[in-house]
């Protein structure tokens, strides 16, 4: 495995109480920055996570019936130490 830098030029934030766990947001994410999670919310259903590397696109937030995205994006890019 080797280091590597992944820029984020947005990011979401995520209503994981609203999340119904479709996943239609997975798919549609065009970095494939999202992932089911392994943990389950209060309806006990489980739903999506960011990893880095968001462009702020928006996508999800186009796909999601339940609204659960809020988007932003940054001014500067972000770099965060990732590996791959």
């Amino acid at each position: 495995m080797t280091d590597e830098t992944i820029t984020s030029r947005g990011t979401v934030t995520i209503a994981t109480a609203r999340c119904k766990g479709c996943e239609l947001c997975i798919p549609a994410c065009p970095p494939q920055v999202l992932a089911m999670s392994n943990a389950v919310n209060e309806l006990g259903l489980r739903y999506p996570e960011l990893t880095p590397g968001c462009t702020g696109c928006g996508a999800c937030l186009l796909v999601c019936p339940d609204f659960v995205f809020a988007v932003y994006q940054f001014e500067t890019p972000v770099e965060h130490e990732g590996s791959g």
